[in-house]
């Protein structure tokens, strides 16, 4: 196990929380989910090295014009991934495998390069990411099916540990020609979704520390920094939710620094750390009072 206690133990009574506020509110957390969906697009694509900014990825996914000149690729990935997560709402019952998987996958490159797209790499279809060399093509499915036997015959590591491990070992045998980063977060979420948490904002500003987990994990198999990146980002989604559903008043945390007279770099720290129930929201830090 690498989530502490203390974590285990925050993450259990805000999803306690969560599901106490969430009854009959249905119907609000979508609205939340619905907002997120340009933010969740933008973050996983800027990761991915995509050039299109939070507001582009807004206009293209509501079909408003871009100011600027932008690839078509650029405008399919950020609809298609769009898509996914429309598409997954109405799976969250379906069974993780590898059906699943080449269809979100599909999806993902569909107008993109149908010629890869919803197959796993074959014959000389080599890729590599910075020094990590992908598993040999011809073993590709066989480890993805190993990946996905494991994770759901295991019923006694705590669930981010699980998730963690998962979506590492995806990113190692790095089982596509294209898409692999996108697919795996796509993932993460859809794991989270069937245990009835919401889906969390892998941000694009913290790719480094992202970075180094599979750097850390492809070195000496741990999974440590990927369940601690994984656990905040599931903290502050809880976080966001339970604010909105509590009704309360969000404001900024630059507004609540200068209103309780605090010292501004420890509050953000704080915030960064989940120790104090903040969220953000385009990149905006904020909080509920």
């Amino acid at each position: 196990m690498t989530v502490g206690s203390s974590t285990k133990a925050k993450i259990d009574e805000l999803k306690r929380e969560f599901d106490q506020l969430r009854v009959g509110k249905a119907s609000l957390l979508n609205l939340i989910d619905e907002a997120e969906i340009a933010e969740s697009v933008y973050n996983s694509n800027a990761i991915e090295n995509s050039t299109l900014t939070l507001k582009e990825t807004e206009k293209i996914l509501m079909e408003m014009e871009v100011s600027r000149d932008v690839s078509l690729r650029e405008v399919f990935e950020a609809k298609n991934l769009a898509r996914i997560f429309e598409y997954l709402k109405s799976k969250e019952k379906a069974v993780l495998d590898t059906e699943l998987i080449l269809v979100l996958h599909k999806m993902l490159l569909n107008n993109i390069n149908d010629k890869i797209s919803g197959r796993f790499r074959t014959g000389q279809e080599y890729v590599r990411v910075g020094t990590h060399i992908g598993a040999p093509p011809e073993k590709v499915e066989s480890l993805i099916n190993d990946l996905l036997m494991a994770y759901s015959s295991d019923h006694t590591k705590y669930f981010l540990d699980k998730i963690a491990g998962f979506h590492l070992g995806f990113e190692s045998v790095h089982p596509f020609n294209d898409g692999n980063g996108r697919i795996g977060r796509i993932l993460i979420n859809f794991q989270l979704s069937g245990l009835g948490f919401p889906n969390i904002i892998v941000k694009n500003k913290g790719k480094l520390e992202y970075y180094l987990s599979f750097n850390e994990f492809n070195d000496n198999k741990s999974i440590r920094r990927m369940t601690k990146i994984i656990s905040l980002f599931l903290i502050e989604s809880l976080n966001k939710r339970i604010t909105y559903l509590k009704g309360l008043k969000i404001i900024t945390l630059s507004e609540y620094v200068k209103m309780n007279k605090l010292e501004g770099s420890g509050i953000f720290n704080s915030a960064k750390r989940q120790s104090i129930p903040a969220f953000r929201e385009k990149g905006v830090w904020k909080i509920g009072i």
